[in-house]
């Protein structure tokens, strides 16, 4: 019994004691990642920093129609379009990988976290890119002697994003690209461009897209123009739909980056759609 008193008597300075001694001792705070930048897995034509959660498998359908120049003529694009079919897996958390085929290109890929956005801590998340791409459109009845690696294009990028509120995430997009062959011979092999894209929710389900790519070194005569596309992006039932006008009717990165032949100032551009189902 005394043994008992003695106890109730000094557990409360015990217990005060263990209290000072944690207070001096710096207890390691799990720091929180932020996640969802980006809803979608690209943002119009450049990729975003979300990727595919590990075991998921996507199919996705991107379509281009034809230029709305091209008027009743040729049905204000419906004639002409470009559909990619697109899969993509999850191989393990932070990486993915995909293969594609539109009437273009041939396109894969694959994808990787490098560092996360945190809380009160990093800035921004940091996502690595890298494609390989197959032209299609180069014909041997043009080109007698082209071989199947003047049909490659390799792209290498790193794509920077920050996720500044719940409505507003920003993001841009260093590029390095080397096509194997160019039809201009004043053009280099090796080219740079700069993308930059964003992201702005305006309604519960609703958000405004927009991204552009600038190159960096294209040649003075070329006919190429530098890719801007807006959109809007439907988020429905834990998937998004994307609709958007764009002048690149190429889909893979090599066809946006260095082949993109519309004008937005001669009203040349192409309407479409990403559309994505994931299993």
């Amino acid at each position: 019994m005394k043994n008992l008193v003695l106890f109730l008597f000094l557990y409360p300075l015990l217990t005060y004691s263990q209290n000072d001694l944690l207070s001096g001792v710096d207890i390691p705070v799990a720091k929180e990642k932020v996640n969802s930048a980006f809803k979608a897995l690209k943002i119009v034509n450049l990729e975003s920093t979300k990727l595919a959660a590990k075991g998921d498998l996507y199919f996705v359908v991107a379509h281009r129609f034809g230029s709305i120049q091209d008027g009743f003529e040729g049905f204000y694009g419906l004639d002409n379009a470009n559909t990619q079919i697109k899969f993509i897996y999850g191989v393990a958390d932070g990486l993915h990988v995909s293969a594609a085929r539109n009437q273009l290109a041939y396109d894969f890929a694959a994808k990787y976290a490098l560092l996360p956005q945190i809380k009160g801590g990093f800035p921004v998340t940091i996502v690595g890119f890298n494609s390989l791409s197959i032209n299609n459109t180069l014909k041997e009845s043009v080109y007698p002697e082209l071989k199947f690696e003047n049909r490659l294009t390799y792209v290498a990028q790193l794509l920077i994003s920050r996720k500044f509120t719940e409505k507003l995430s920003l993001e841009v997009v260093p590029t390095f690209f080397h096509e194997n062959f160019v039809e201009n011979e004043a053009q280099s092999n090796s080219q740079y461009a700069i993308g930059f894209g964003g992201r702005y929710k305006f309604a519960k389900r609703w958000s405004l897209n927009i991204d552009y790519a600038a190159h960096l070194n294209r040649a003075s005569n070329s006919i190429y123009n530098n890719p801007l596309s807006i959109g809007f992006d439907l988020e429905t039932g834990g998937h998004v739909f994307q609709m958007h006008f764009t002048n690149s009717q190429g889909i893979d990165e090599a066809g946006y980056l260095a082949r993109t032949t519309g004008d937005w100032s001669k009203g040349d551009v192409f309407f479409g759609f990403n559309l994505s189902r994931v299993f």
